[in-house]
């Protein structure tokens, strides 16, 4: 019988004697440690990392700088080659994370004090990216021989897709966001998804490392004295280039060919409307008044253009539209509800108020408004709904935000720890209810689709409601309409980048999407991501500013009154990831899933191409 020690130069198996004692196994075992070639520093790896983290921040506003990103992965993939990993290579990743994301998302600071906690907790949270991406594609490399060109999108895709669905999902900043100003290359999004471009892009990056001489190492302090030669990524090097070029190749031809098929036909004519009210979370109930009045005279500006529709913003009628079963007297309200007086339940002005505006201006409304519903069983649901008004009929349609941010519109195991109130500045009773179904809106012809919020932002949410509206008896959706209230954020570029975020959503649905948002960017987006300038750009402050952009600057205009008009273009193409959904990064996740547990099977002998 004997032990078995491997030794890491080698492969070989030196045995040991099985009468030899346990402080001799131990000595011996301590002298193979010893005899391992020492490590390229961490310094190394840090610097390769941050230097990709630096290259993704500045690839996305506020820098904007989107063609780094096709080279910003390179220096930490270069650390997937290396035979043996440098000194503390997981930590030197997750710094390269933190470099991208604590100033990516340093917005997220600017809505409430409370918010420092948040912003550093998911910058925190998603700098595992790197990492997790180098750990696992080393492993496919070393377990099943597989080179980074197929590895790396494979796995990135993968990271993206958990960071679209876990903690309620964070589908911001992914790779192919930044690309969403080349409209031919982000087509693919229609058959699976944003992630497609992320996966051409990750391809194209990890093929480019693949091509760095070995020489750049040795310069680079990768390959400590000793350490054998770095692992090849196949056995010719120029076929991760042509895979690479291949994707690159398809991804465009399939981009003009969409684009030639686009035959956009003009739909609903709308008007944005565009408050600049910065957001809190203790408004003075005194300022509804002025909201109210700013958002009417915006909306008498765009009733000039003879809109078919107008749009309000998230939230911004305040007063808030209440129900209660029907039948009970006043005693019974009051028994069910007893903070609040019969009268509250009773009055019908909200209702009155906004179908008199409906029909003052002769188009429909879509109002942003707080919801209150009273149950009877005594509960009362606080929506952030989307309201529906018709000059020939009133309130016709609701929707309630189905898909609400944690901590900002409830507290997550609030009932299994009611003490967490404590630690933010809400109330005890704090939290919405969510809606539990999409609600679509008809008027004329068309049939169009709220969203609320950052659900633009969330790609599978989006494409399940288009799905579920599609297949109704009515036929296709043919509007996204985002209402939305960036007012928390300051003028930031989170404002920019949730604007650029839901450009993909009309591309993967093939469906035009409005957004009317506090503070802007309001926009019109047609079926192929471009966002478009409007018909009429209205400067509410009258500060002489006609389009949507800064002429100086190319920069989108914020934190202005504004109202836009503009034709919707309706797009007739379909979509298959509409009708298939997120398969293609559900399969990314199953492989990555595969070779992480790969890591607990049986060391695999076979030395790496």
């Amino acid at each position: 019988m004997s032990l078995s020690v491997a030794d890491p130069q080698t492969s070989q198996t030196p045995t040991v004697p099985a009468d030899r004692t346990a402080h001799e196994i131990i000595a011996a075992a301590r002298t193979v440690k010893a005899q391992q070639p020492p490590r390229a520093p961490f310094r190394s790896a840090a610097s390769l990392t941050l230097l990709s983290g630096l290259a993704m921040w500045a690839s996305y506003y506020p820098l904007n700088f989107s063609p780094l990103a096709w080279i910003a992965l390179v220096p930490v993939l270069m650390l997937i080659r290396l035979r043996q990993p440098t000194r503390r290579m997981s930590l030197a990743c997750y710094l390269g994370g933190l470099a991208w994301f604590l100033p990516t998302l340093q917005w997220m600071r600017l809505g409430d004090p409370s918010m420092y906690v948040a912003w550093l907790a998911l910058a925190a949270y998603l700098a595992v990216t790197f990492p997790v991406l180098v750990g696992l594609c080393r492993l496919a490399r070393t377990r099943w021989s597989v080179p980074m060109v197929v590895s790396v999108p494979i796995v990135w895709v993968a990271l993206e897709y958990v960071r679209a669905h876990l903690f309620t999902g964070f589908a911001w900043y992914l790779l192919g966001h930044s690309q969403y100003r080349w409209l031919e290359l982000i087509q693919i999004s229609d058959l699976v998804g944003g992630y497609g471009v992320s996966f051409v892009m990750a391809a194209s990056a990890a093929a480019m490392a693949s091509l760095i001489p070995i020489g750049w190492f040795s310069r680079l302090k990768l390959l400590a004295p000793g350490v054998a030669p770095i692992v090849g990524v196949w056995p010719s090097s120029r076929l991760p280039t042509f895979v690479a070029t291949g994707l690159v190749l398809f991804t465009l031809g399939y981009g003009f060919v969409r684009r030639e098929q686009a035959a956009f036909t003009p739909g609903p004519r709308v008007g944005l409307v565009q408050g600049n009210f910065v957001a809190s979370l203790r408004l003075p109930e005194e300022n509804y008044g002025r909201q109210y009045l700013t958002h009417m005279k915006l909306t008498a500006l765009a009733v000039r253009e003879q809109p078919d529709v107008i749009i309000w913003p998230e939230g911004m009628f305040r007063w808030p539209l209440t129900s209660a079963p029907s039948g009970l007297s006043d005693e019974e309200l009051q028994q069910l509800a007893p903070k609040a007086p019969p009268e509250f339940w009773r009055d019908t002005s909200v209702r009155e108020t906004l179908t008199k505006e409906s029909q003052k201006t002769g188009a429909a409304i879509i109002y942003g408004i707080p919801c209150v519903d009273l149950q009877t069983d005594g509960s009362i649901e606080h929506g952030n709904s989307a309201v529906f008004v018709r000059p020939d009929m009133g309130i016709s349609g609701r929707y309630d935000k189905m898909h609400l941010v944690p901590f900002g519109e409830y507290l997550p195991f609030h009932d299994t720890f009611p003490w967490l109130h404590k630690l933010t500045p809400y109330p005890a009773d704090f939290g919405l209810h969510a809606g539990t179904s999409t609600s679509v809106f008809e008027y004329q012809n068309w049939r169009m689709l709220p969203v609320i919020c950052f659900e633009d932002t969330v790609p599978h949410l989006v494409r399940n409601m288009v799905h579920s509206a599609s297949t109704s008896p009515q036929g296709d959706v043919d509007v996204l309409v985002n209402l939305s209230n960036d007012g928390w954020f300051h003028g930031s570029s989170g404002l920019d980048q949730h604007l650029i975020t839901a450009a993909f959503r009309a591309v993967e649905c093939r469906t035009p999407m409005v957004r009317a948002v506090n503070t802007g960017i309001s926009a019109v987006i047609d079926g192929d991501g471009a966002i478009r300038e409007p018909d009429v750009f209205i400067d509410g402050d009258k500060g002489g500013r006609k389009t949507s952009k800064d002429p100086s600057t190319g920069r989108w205009y914020r934190q202005l009154n504004a109202a836009v008009v503009s034709t919707v273009p309706l797009d007739a193409r379909g979509s298959l990831y509409v009708s298939y959904g997120d398969w293609f990064a559900m399969l990314c996740l199953m492989l990555s899933l595969f070779t992480a547990l790969s890591a607990f099977l049986p060391q695999n002998v076979k030395q790496p191409i």
